[in-house]
């Protein structure tokens, strides 16, 4: 029996999807990129797109620091 291993894609997500998940406007995503504390976007033709994991790992940094008391934004990987 032969098994194929496949690889998970990483799921890629527009500027509106992203909005919805970490409930900021556009302005203010685009001003924590500026500062390095939000996941960069890749470009793809004119569409920005993020990668939907690194979103996700924001989401829980950001509350794992409210949790602990510290920092809530912090630099993004």
């Amino acid at each position: 029996m032969n098994t194929i291993e496949t690889k998970k894609q990483p799921r890629l997500i527009r500027l509106p999807e992203v909005m919805n998940k970490v409930g900021l406007c556009r302005t203010s995503i685009y001003m924590l990129i500026a500062g390095g504390q939000f996941p960069t976007p890749r470009k793809l033709g004119r569409a920005s797109l993020w990668i939907e994991a690194e979103i996700d790992q924001w989401i829980s940094d950001v509350a794992q620091a409210q949790k602990g008391g510290g920092s809530v934004m912090r630099k993004a990987q």
